[in-house]
């Protein structure tokens, strides 16, 4: 395996960064996780320009124009040759010294990493998924703002730890006061009575590609869809669930906390999304 690391292709062990790295020290940087289909990057420029609007959001520098950076990912792809693959692209604030002060970063780090994955099993995609709601809430925005894909995860892992312990893959993350924001790792969707909802993301949630992939093919088969508040009530109380993330795509829910959902099998509007999804990845994206 061949990493992109700041202009260089090194071998995979030889991909180190310095542990004077804020993004080691501090969790100080950004990053994205992109997925291919077929040869076809899935959104490329959409992804680049949200990690740049994160890299903006904390006063982060990329040493690279947006389209070396996408020739980068290309390349990265190519010489790893490979076809379906997810690849993690990464900014950090660079080398610096003990200290938080982010001026002794010089200049920022800048890696890529190509692989397959597969989050969860295939049967998960076909049976459904059991979640739970995690003990741990998510950060306030005006303290972290969750639309900034940073390295700092944190939050994240701490209601992984909580989905973990009930056994489950994944949890439902509420905001301070109650609220649905998404699960550890991917958005969620809610379906009642036909509609299609799903937290707005000012309250706590990633603004995530896959979750405006939905939004725009829901439109188009004329699902209603909304953005609104949801309580757990609604999650217990809704016809379908189902979760979207880049490495999750779309899979569905069959049980919240006990509660089943739709009979404990996935909803007929989760799989219509599912199959336009698969479609859209075919066409959608940049090809190498």
């Amino acid at each position: 395996m061949k990493i992109y690391l700041d202009g260089k292709f090194v071998e995979k062990k030889k991909a180190v960064v310095s542990v004077f790295d804020h993004g080691l020290l501090y969790g100080d940087g950004v990053f994205e996780g992109i997925r291919t289909y077929n040869k076809r990057v899935f959104r490329l420029k959409e992804h680049i320009d949200r990690l740049y609007r994160s890299a903006d959001a904390i006063e982060l520098n990329i040493p690279m124009t947006k389209s070396k950076l996408i020739g980068a990912v290309i390349k990265t792809l190519k010489i790893n040759k490979l076809s379906d693959a997810y690849v993690r692209l990464v900014v950090t604030r660079g080398t610096g010294d003990l200290g938080l002060d982010p001026r002794k970063c010089v200049r920022a780090t800048v890696f890529i990493i190509a692989d397959k994955i597969k989050l969860y099993p295939e049967k998960y995609y076909e049976e459904g998924l059991e979640i739970v709601t995690a003990a741990t809430r998510r950060n306030y925005p005006e303290s972290l703002d969750p639309r900034i894909k940073s390295l700092n995860y944190l939050n994240n892992i701490l209601g992984k730890l909580d989905a973990i312990k009930a056994d489950t893959e994944e949890a439902i993350m509420l905001t301070h006061d109650g609220y649905v924001a998404e699960c550890t790792g991917d958005n969620i969707f809610i379906v009642k009575n036909g509609k299609l909802m799903t937290p707005p993301v000012d309250i706590g949630a990633l603004e995530g590609i896959t979750r405006d992939a939905v939004i725009r093919l829901s439109r188009g088969m004329s699902i209603p869809f909304s953005e609104r508040l949801l309580r757990m009530k609604d999650v217990y109380a809704a016809d379908e669930v189902f979760l979207t993330g880049t490495a999750a795509e779309i899979i569905p829910v069959i049980k919240v906390d006990g509660h089943k959902i739709n009979g404990g099998k996935p909803g007929r509007v989760a799989l219509r999304l599912m199959e336009a999804f698969k479609k859209l990845t075919k066409v959608d994206g940049v090809k190498y």
